[in-house]
Protein backbone atom coordinates (compact mmCIF):
# COMPACT_ATOMS: atom_id res chain seq x y z
CA UNK A 1 0.00 0.00 0.00
CA UNK A 2 1.50 3.31 -0.81
CA UNK A 3 0.55 6.72 -1.15
CA UNK A 4 1.99 9.56 -3.87
CA UNK A 5 1.95 13.50 -4.42
CA UNK A 6 3.81 15.54 -7.03
CA UNK A 7 6.88 15.71 -4.59
CA UNK A 8 6.34 13.03 -1.68
CA UNK A 9 5.86 8.74 -1.66
CA UNK A 10 4.92 7.39 1.43
CA UNK A 11 5.00 3.33 1.16
CA UNK A 12 3.67 1.33 3.88
CA UNK A 13 4.99 -2.07 4.98
CA UNK A 14 3.01 -4.75 6.57
CA UNK A 15 4.53 -5.73 9.40
CA UNK A 16 4.01 -9.67 11.26
CA UNK A 17 0.28 -8.92 11.87
CA UNK A 18 -0.83 -11.11 8.31
CA UNK A 19 -3.59 -13.39 8.39
CA UNK A 20 -1.04 -16.12 7.54
CA UNK A 21 1.22 -15.90 10.75
CA UNK A 22 -2.32 -15.95 12.89
CA UNK A 23 -3.13 -19.08 11.12
CA UNK A 24 0.39 -20.74 11.89
CA UNK A 25 0.79 -19.09 15.60
CA UNK A 26 -2.78 -20.45 16.50
CA UNK A 27 -2.21 -24.02 14.86
CA UNK A 28 0.49 -24.60 16.24
CA UNK A 29 -0.11 -23.21 19.86
CA UNK A 30 -3.58 -25.76 19.32
CA UNK A 31 -1.42 -28.59 18.20
CA UNK A 32 1.29 -28.24 21.40
CA UNK A 33 -1.66 -28.02 23.75
CA UNK A 34 -2.98 -31.35 22.33
CA UNK A 35 0.80 -33.05 22.47
CA UNK A 36 1.27 -31.58 26.03
CA UNK A 37 -2.17 -32.59 27.35
CA UNK A 38 -1.54 -36.59 26.09
CA UNK A 39 1.58 -36.41 28.03
CA UNK A 40 0.39 -35.24 30.46
CA UNK A 41 -2.82 -37.61 30.96
CA UNK A 42 -0.31 -40.48 30.09
CA UNK A 43 1.60 -39.38 33.31
CA UNK A 44 -1.46 -39.01 35.31
CA UNK A 45 -3.06 -42.31 33.64
CA UNK A 46 -6.25 -40.32 32.98
CA UNK A 47 -8.39 -39.63 29.75
CA UNK A 48 -7.91 -35.79 29.90
CA UNK A 49 -8.57 -36.19 25.73
CA UNK A 50 -11.22 -38.49 24.83
CA UNK A 51 -9.70 -39.21 21.26
CA UNK A 52 -6.37 -40.67 23.02
CA UNK A 53 -7.04 -43.70 25.79
CA UNK A 54 -4.32 -43.12 28.38
CA UNK A 55 -3.55 -46.82 28.38
CA UNK A 56 -2.53 -46.91 24.77
CA UNK A 57 0.36 -44.30 25.47
CA UNK A 58 3.17 -45.21 28.42
CA UNK A 59 4.76 -42.26 29.92
CA UNK A 60 8.06 -43.71 29.75
CA UNK A 61 8.88 -42.89 26.82
CA UNK A 62 6.32 -41.69 24.75
CA UNK A 63 4.83 -39.37 26.99
CA UNK A 64 7.90 -37.41 28.02
CA UNK A 65 8.45 -36.98 24.27
CA UNK A 66 4.83 -35.84 23.72
CA UNK A 67 5.26 -33.51 26.67
CA UNK A 68 8.88 -31.98 25.43
CA UNK A 69 7.13 -31.17 21.90
CA UNK A 70 4.09 -29.82 23.55
CA UNK A 71 6.18 -27.40 25.89
CA UNK A 72 8.81 -26.92 23.16
CA UNK A 73 5.66 -26.00 20.79
CA UNK A 74 3.82 -23.11 23.39
CA UNK A 75 7.37 -21.98 23.75
CA UNK A 76 7.52 -21.79 19.41
CA UNK A 77 3.82 -20.53 19.63
CA UNK A 78 4.25 -17.64 22.22
CA UNK A 79 6.91 -16.09 20.29
CA UNK A 80 5.18 -16.39 17.38
CA UNK A 81 2.16 -14.42 19.11
CA UNK A 82 4.53 -11.84 20.31
CA UNK A 83 5.96 -10.65 17.27
CA UNK A 84 2.19 -10.65 16.24
CA UNK A 85 1.16 -8.29 19.19
CA UNK A 86 4.45 -5.88 18.36
CA UNK A 87 3.54 -5.74 14.62
CA UNK A 88 7.49 -6.85 14.11
CA UNK A 89 8.61 -5.61 10.69
CA UNK A 90 5.70 -3.00 10.22
CA UNK A 91 6.61 0.55 9.00
CA UNK A 92 7.20 3.44 6.40
CA UNK A 93 9.21 4.48 3.63
CA UNK A 94 8.94 8.60 3.05
CA UNK A 95 10.80 9.85 0.17
CA UNK A 96 10.14 13.62 -0.06
CA UNK A 97 11.65 15.62 -3.33
CA UNK A 98 11.03 18.66 -2.28
CA UNK A 99 12.74 18.69 1.08
CA UNK A 100 15.30 16.26 -0.29
CA UNK A 101 14.81 14.15 2.68
CA UNK A 102 14.56 10.13 2.94
CA UNK A 103 12.59 8.56 6.02
CA UNK A 104 12.48 4.54 6.51
CA UNK A 105 11.08 3.40 9.47
CA UNK A 106 10.41 0.29 11.21
CA UNK A 107 9.49 -1.19 14.36
CA UNK A 108 11.53 -4.10 16.07
CA UNK A 109 11.31 -6.15 19.06
CA UNK A 110 11.07 -4.34 22.34
CA UNK A 111 14.24 -3.03 24.20
CA UNK A 112 16.76 -0.69 23.07
CA UNK A 113 16.10 -0.79 19.23
CA UNK A 114 12.26 -0.79 19.44
CA UNK A 115 12.24 1.73 16.86
CA UNK A 116 14.46 1.68 13.94
CA UNK A 117 14.35 5.07 12.15
CA UNK A 118 16.92 6.34 9.08
CA UNK A 119 17.11 9.80 7.81
CA UNK A 120 19.55 10.99 5.15
CA UNK A 121 19.41 13.38 2.00
CA UNK A 122 18.27 12.10 -1.63
CA UNK A 123 22.05 13.52 -2.34
CA UNK A 124 22.99 10.60 -0.76
CA UNK A 125 21.19 7.72 -2.65
CA UNK A 126 23.27 5.79 -5.30
CA UNK A 127 20.56 3.89 -7.08
CA UNK A 128 18.06 1.43 -6.84
CA UNK A 129 19.55 -2.13 -6.59
CA UNK A 130 17.09 -5.24 -7.01
CA UNK A 131 18.43 -8.80 -6.15
CA UNK A 132 16.80 -11.95 -7.03
CA UNK A 133 17.50 -15.53 -5.77
CA UNK A 134 15.15 -18.17 -8.02
CA UNK A 135 14.67 -21.55 -6.54
CA UNK A 136 12.86 -23.26 -3.66
CA UNK A 137 13.10 -20.16 -1.39
CA UNK A 138 13.06 -17.83 -4.26
CA UNK A 139 13.78 -14.11 -2.46
CA UNK A 140 13.20 -10.65 -4.32
CA UNK A 141 14.91 -7.87 -2.35
CA UNK A 142 14.49 -4.10 -3.34
CA UNK A 143 17.47 -1.96 -1.84
CA UNK A 144 18.16 1.68 -1.80
CA UNK A 145 21.84 1.52 -2.55
CA UNK A 146 23.65 4.54 -0.37
CA UNK A 147 26.83 6.62 0.18
CA UNK A 148 27.11 6.38 3.60
CA UNK A 149 24.73 3.34 4.98
CA UNK A 150 25.39 1.21 2.11
CA UNK A 151 22.19 -1.12 0.81
CA UNK A 152 18.86 -0.56 2.69
CA UNK A 153 15.93 -3.02 1.80
CA UNK A 154 12.68 -1.52 1.30
CA UNK A 155 10.41 -4.68 1.20
CA UNK A 156 9.95 -7.46 3.46
CA UNK A 157 12.49 -10.68 2.10
CA UNK A 158 9.05 -12.92 2.49
CA UNK A 159 7.13 -10.35 0.39
CA UNK A 160 6.19 -12.51 -2.62
CA UNK A 161 6.43 -10.40 -5.18
CA UNK A 162 6.70 -11.50 -8.86
CA UNK A 163 9.55 -10.36 -10.80
CA UNK A 164 7.18 -8.10 -13.05
CA UNK A 165 5.61 -6.39 -9.95
CA UNK A 166 9.64 -5.91 -8.75
CA UNK A 167 10.64 -4.37 -11.66
CA UNK A 168 7.49 -2.08 -11.69
CA UNK A 169 7.63 -1.28 -7.87
CA UNK A 170 11.91 -0.30 -8.76
CA UNK A 171 10.83 1.36 -11.87
CA UNK A 172 8.84 3.75 -10.52
CA UNK A 173 11.23 4.62 -7.35
CA UNK A 174 14.07 5.38 -9.46
CA UNK A 175 12.07 7.49 -11.81
CA UNK A 176 10.64 9.43 -8.79
CA UNK A 177 13.87 9.77 -7.55
CA UNK A 178 16.02 9.91 -10.78
CA UNK A 179 18.63 7.46 -9.76
CA UNK A 180 19.44 4.34 -11.67
CA UNK A 181 18.73 0.75 -11.09
CA UNK A 182 20.92 -1.72 -10.76
CA UNK A 183 21.16 -5.29 -10.69
CA UNK A 184 19.15 -8.44 -11.57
Amino acid sequence: MSWRSEYIWIEFIAGSRKTSNFCWALILFLGSLGFLVVGISSYLDRNLLSLFPSQQINFFPQGIVMSFYGIAGLFISSYLWCTITWNVGSGYDRFDTKEGIVCIFRWGFPGKNRRIFLRFLMKDIQSIRIEVKEGIYARRVLYIESRDLGAIPLNRTDENLTPREIEQKAAELAYFLRVPIEGF
